[in-house]
């Protein structure tokens, strides 16, 4: 197994890795970075856990400190990454700070929500790298107080995510700014047409990596879906939580009034609760964050913009109290526990007009959620019309091994599950069709 020793970085990178603990690299960083010290343009697709905000800070890092000339000018930055979200922007910003620790190397951040001026005082001062959303960049640039014609260095971050926010025809505009002869980095978790073509047009001769499968979930994360009335969600969620094995949760919500109303039930319950979505300041979302990671608030609520991006650590449980719409948000939700070696619990409720949604995950992860029938809420008619659409469409479910079924559902809820429980293993989905067009879907509400 290959270490960062290995991989010729600069001593002052060596030592600031060793400081935080890092020895091994991720699958990405040890593919990406010996390319990018060569200064080679890079594609990579990879999810947000993976690792890349490393795979491509520290050549920046390294590139720009051996061609440092003194001083950074005003308002013309070396290096930029361009990311969909605050709070990304944030964590990138922070990250490199921490790697360059022992360089003489420049950050600073930009983004909306905030008074500009700040973030332009620190543009006047001379900074190496910044690390902005498109939005405010443009602003700036509009503005004349920021020039792009110095960058060296072009990192697209989230390329999927920018499309998805429609951010797209932004990224073109900034893109048009920076000088041809750069090296390009593009980071994407899905490679749609567009974005695809968009690659083709920003990367000369890049080195493709791709360290997921797209729409794959990870082995040492116990899957469990409920089936519950959507009037009793909220009371399952306090049931659930009762288990102090749950210790760091993430709840996602489908919508920004769904995630208050959670959120507000919870401190009602006397759990202490976060929550994250569009309509929040940024100040009450990085309070939130921050909350979270110093383990002051358990539970931390979320929209799945407002949560794109955001890299915690020790993520005990995913809770899906709403299923999403579509399958890949899914697999990137329950991503973001059992990180870094650990495992990690995804629990998600389906109601009567969610089962669709879960025909549609299960078709895409290619095996059968393990349900979970032994809680004070579970809904009988939901879980038959699953069992009566798998038996329709797939006979070739199989089952676990000796036909038993993990029951599950949190650290101190580990009892023996009835012969005949309702895991079934991995199974052929190929043949499956979707009824989604004959069914209507509840409404997805923005972020």
């Amino acid at each position: 197994m290959i270490k960062f020793s290995e991989l010729n970085l600069i001593e002052p990178l060596q030592k600031s890795l060793l400081l935080q603990g890092y020895e091994i690299p991720t699958a990405i960083q040890a593919q990406s970075i010996p390319f990018l010290i060569k200064g080679k343009d890079l594609l990579g697709v990879a999810q947000t856990g993976t690792g890349k905000t490393a795979a491509f800070s520290l050549p920046l890092l390294q590139s720009l400190t051996r061609s440092a000339i003194g001083r950074p000018k005003a308002g013309k930055p070396r290096a930029l990454i361009l990311t969909p979200t605050r709070e990304l922007a944030i964590q990138i910003g922070d990250s490199i700070k921490i790697y360059g620790k022992f360089l003489s190397i420049i950050t600073t951040t930009i983004y909306g929500g905030i008074s500009q001026l700040k973030q332009i005082a620190a543009l006047n001062r001379g900074v190496d790298i910044v690390v902005s959303t498109p939005g405010r960049l443009l602003d700036l640039i509009n503005q004349n107080k920021i020039s792009l014609k110095g960058i060296e260095f072009y990192v697209l971050d989230e390329a999927d995510r920018m499309l998805d926010m429609g951010f797209i025809h932004d990224v073109k505009k900034i893109t048009k700014q920076i000088p041809e002869k750069r090296q390009t980095l593009l980071f994407s978790a899905t490679m749609p047409n567009e974005i695809a073509n968009l690659a083709k047009g920003l990367l000369n001769n890049p080195v493709k990596i791709e360290v997921a499968v797209q729409s794959t979930t990870a082995d040492r994360i116990d899957q469990q879906v409920l089936f519950v009335e959507k009037s009793k969600k909220r009371n399952l969620l306090s049931y659930i939580l009762e288990d102090k094995g749950v210790s760091r949760a993430l709840v996602f919500t489908r919508t920004k009034h769904g995630a208050n109303r959670v959120a507000k039930y919870l401190e009602q319950q006397n759990i202490r609760t976060g929550v994250i979505h569009g309509n929040k300041s940024q100040n009450a979302r990085q309070n939130a964050l921050k909350g979270f990671k110093d383990g002051k608030l358990r539970i931390l609520v979320a929209t799945d913009i407002a949560a794109r991006g955001i890299d915690i650590d020790k993520v005990t449980h995913v809770i899906n109290f709403n299923l999403p719409n579509e399958p890949e948000i899914y697999v990137h939700r329950i991503g973001r526990t059992a990180r870094a070696g650990l495992e990690g619990q995804a629990i998600s409720f389906c109601d009567e007009e969610e089962r669709d949604y879960l025909f549609d995950i299960e078709r895409v992860i290619r095996k059968f959620v393990d349900v979970r029938v032994e809680h004070p809420f579970h809904a009988q008619n939901i879980s038959d019309a699953k069992k009566s659409f798998a038996r329709k469409n797939n006979n070739r479910a199989t089952s676990g091994a000796n036909g038993e079924k993990r029951q599950k559902l949190t650290s101190s809820h580990k009892k023996k599950r009835p012969k005949g429980g309702n895991k079934h293993g991995i199974m052929e989905l190929k043949n499956i069709k979707s009824q989604n067009s004959r069914k209507k879907r509840p409404q997805s509400g923005k972020n």
